[in-house]
């Protein structure tokens, strides 16, 4: 009763000081050396929505760090650039600048995906056309500063082309890495759906669909390559996080059932992970990133009562 009591007093204490100075931080961690510091906390925004108002705002309501999506609006899914080189370059310094004057940082930056944008495709053509266009969009996208750089392994496969498609996604890894290094930033691959190995009686589950695939391609791509985990890709997605270990750099935060793209709100009621297993995992592997949501939300502030909640019921855990 008496460790509830104080973790109860700790916890707004803790989400008090994630803004504090290091020493600031320390006088009161070390008042709390057995509580875990809160995570920060960021959220997806498609390129189109990054007005110098939406981030202001979620400056306001506790967001510290956004994830860039939307890449359509600048590519389609046939991989042509839809706007010229100088309104792109606008559109991203437009963006950057909103960003800046927020007092928010470009996180991640999600690159886009589908059929024809697959780093696995086997016809070596299309599939270098497709790490040629990664290649000249992270040019562009430099501008943003990210820290991440996040890539689908694959779209739907194939029937009995599984091996050869990992083959391909390794050779596109290993030089788009070079690509997002030279915008001094990390490469990181998401784990994807994947129940059963049938999409249906045509097509296989993407790559990195279970925790044993997860391992084993991680496994033979650059040290330098890092996970991504969507929460809402797997069931019981503590277990891909406790397999990825120091390999996770950065998240996704959705709730779900591993069946379905379901990216339900995580304090919305519905979906089935367990958060407290989830937070603990994270806290035991020494992620330090943001948590950061992929959902279909309304409304910022209720982002971060959210994960305010979720981080409660886990410390509160910790008394048990």
């Amino acid at each position: 009763m008496r460790l509830t009591i104080i973790i109860a007093f700790l916890v707004p204490l803790l989400f008090a000081c994630a803004g504090k100075t290091r020493n600031q931080k320390d006088a009161v961690s070390s008042n709390a050396t057995s509580v875990p510091e809160p995570l920060a906390i960021g959220y997806s925004l498609p390129l189109a929505g990054m007005s110098p108002e939406k981030l202001a705002y979620a400056k306001s309501v506790g967001i510290e760090h956004v994830e860039v999506s939307g890449m359509s609006l600048l590519v389609d899914g046939n991989r042509n650039f839809l706007l010229g080189d100088e309104e792109i370059r606008q559109r991203l310094a437009d963006a950057k600048r909103a960003a800046d004057q927020a007092g928010i940082n470009i996180w991640s930056i999600h690159m886009p995906y589908g059929a024809g944008i697959d780093l696995s495709l086997i016809d070596e053509a299309d599939r270098e056309s497709v790490v040629a266009l990664h290649q000249k969009l992270l040019k562009f996208l430099r501008i943003l500063e990210p820290e991440i750089i996040l890539f689908h392994p694959s779209y739907y496969l194939g029937l009995n082309e599984r091996d050869a498609r990992k083959r391909q996604l390794l050779k596109s890894v290993r030089t788009l890495n070079a690509s997002v290094q030279a915008i001094n930033a990390t490469m990181v691959i998401e784990n994807m759906l994947g129940p059963e190995l049938m999409r249906d009686e045509n097509r296989e589950r993407p790559l990195l669909r279970t925790v044993a695939e997860a391992v084993e391609v991680m496994n033979q791509m650059p040290a330098s390559v890092y996970s991504a985990i969507d929460m809402n890709h797997i069931a019981n997605p503590e277990k891909l996080i406790r397999a990825m270990g120091s390999r996770l750099r950065s998240v996704h935060i959705a709730d779900g059932n591993g069946r379905e793209e379901n990216h339900y709100c995580t304090c919305s009621g519905l979906g089935s992970n367990n958060w407290t297993e989830i937070l603990k995992a994270l806290h035991d592997v020494g992620y330090n990133g943001p948590f950061l949501f992929e959902c279909h939300n309304g409304d910022e502030k209720d982002l971060v009562g959210c994960y305010k909640h979720l981080y409660s019921q886990f410390v509160a855990n910790l008394a048990l």
